[in-house]
């Protein structure tokens, strides 16, 4: 226990590559290439850690300074993923979370319920926080081991119906993302695109990062597009001029560099998925199979990139009319691109309609959030941290998954919200058979 402990703590940059390394050599890849393959994602993923720091350091303090100027009573400050994953790895149901996960993805495997290989281990924590908090609510550990399973096998059937997209649009071949916000928020995007495609005139607008660059020139391209955007956040947080062109430049520079961390991590696993996809299609008769892999590759796209920068005030706005709302985004602020990613690949890149999809992501986030705030208390007091206030946050605090399934065993979570739990139930049902038909459609279409 204590081993498997020490290779989490290493955390996604070291891990993941060992993961990779050790599953390249497994599959008959060169020690060598292996190892020169898993560094590349190493480094990729070093790369992304830095822009992301990046934006917490400046974006961070940005949002903070709109909220006083702004007034906004908001009493919980969302401590985002990078608080949420160290709780959820420290419960007590994580050791067994991560047996379970992948014993359901060997199952869903062998019956062939989905293609996704996942290897993505760290990322596992999505589906531990669902059963830690259920088991928290109801006291039962076993719903929780349950809740982890149940969460496991919805986000490998999201990598299926999704791959798709992480084919065509993020031109991901062989590839899966099955994990986090990117995962489970897609199926409202599937929905809103549905809804969209019926209204007439509304479904025949279409602007992406491409289309502003060519109207727009130079003043177009994503580099100036995160120039404004930083220097707008910036007057709004009432900074000074040097600070807002400060700003700016590193708003800026976020654009980008941020594919060019992504960069790395494509180049080293495309040897890797390409011997995985060979030598598991030679064993199981033809099958494709697709390696499940963290939703960070899908950061590199120009069109993700603006929408998680323009749903940084957005999402500001959005919780001050969400009712009953008492947090504050900020720790999932920097990394907001996770929420949308899949939209706009669902969307092809439409910022149009990922802008009406996003904003209902992030109402419906921030609702449920509030709604798992002593629960997740609970998780930080259990992690060990001292001198704990009320804790918060959108990065799975706010997952429909969680809620749902935590709900489900729980009345005291569905009194406290009975017409939101049963809103949120009947569109994430009817997303989720949305999203499984869309797949079906496109399988078809490709066939």
């Amino acid at each position: 226990m204590n081993f498997i402990k020490y290779i989490l703590d290493l955390g996604p940059t070291v891990m993941l590559p060992l993961v990779i390394f050790l599953f390249g050599i497994a599959l008959g890849l060169k020690p060598g290439k292996s190892f020169s393959t898993s560094i590349n994602i190493g480094i990729g993923f070093v790369g992304i850690s830095l822009v992301v720091g990046l934006m917490q350091r400046s974006l961070g303090p940005a949002a903070a300074a709109m909220t006083n100027n702004f007034n906004l009573s908001l009493d919980i400050v969302d401590v985002g993923w990078p608080g949420a994953s160290p709780m959820t790895w420290a419960s007590s149901i994580a050791l067994t979370a991560i047996p379970l996960a992948i014993g359901v993805n060997v199952v869903m495997l062998v019956t062939k319920m989905t293609r996704v290989v996942n290897v993505d281990i760290w990322n596992i924590w999505h589906m531990t926080f669902t059963g830690a908090i259920a088991y928290i609510a109801t006291g039962n550990y076993w719903i929780g081991l349950l809740g982890v399973a149940i969460h496991a096998a919805l986000a490998y059937k999201l990598g299926d119906w999704f791959s798709y997209d992480s084919a065509e649009y993020f031109e991901l071949e062989g590839i899966a993302v099955p994990h986090g916000t990117s995962a489970y928020c897609g199926p409202f995007a599937v929905l809103v695109d549905m809804i969209i495609d019926k209204v007439p005139g509304l479904n025949k607008i279409n602007f992406n990062s491409d289309d502003i660059e060519r109207k727009f020139g130079v003043l177009g391209q994503p580099v100036m597009i995160g120039l404004l955007l930083g220097m707008i956040i910036g007057a709004l947080a009432k900074y000074d001029v040097k600070r807002i062109l400060q700003l700016g430049v590193e708003v800026a520079a976020v654009m980008y560099l941020m594919p060019k961390v992504v960069k790395p991590i494509m180049e080293g696993l495309a040897p890797v998925s390409e011997i995985a996809r060979k030598k598991l299609s030679s064993k199981f008769k033809g099958e494709e199979f697709l390696i499940g892999l963290d939703p960070a590759l899908l950061l590199g796209d120009p069109s993700v990139v603006s929408a998680g920068l323009l749903f940084i005030p957005l999402s500001l706005i959005i919780a001050l009319i969400v009712p009953g709302n008492r947090i504050l985004p900020f720790g999932d602020l920097a990394t907001i691109g996770f929420f949308v990613a899949m939209a706009v690949g669902v969307h092809k890149g439409n910022l149009f309609r990922t802008i009406i999809s996003g904003s209902i992501i992030m109402y419906i986030t921030i609702w449920i959030s509030n709604k798992t705030i002593q629960y997740h208390t609970i998780l930080a007091e259990n992690a060990g941290i001292k001198d704990t206030i009320e804790v918060a946050s959108l990065d799975q605090g706010g997952s429909p998954i969680t809620y749902l399934v935590t709900a489900a065993f729980n009345n005291k979570m569905i009194s406290e919200g009975a017409i939101g739990f049963g809103v949120i139930l009947v569109i994430y049902i009817i997303g989720l058979a949305a999203t499984r038909n869309r797949y079906i459609k496109l399988k078809n279409a490709n066939s």
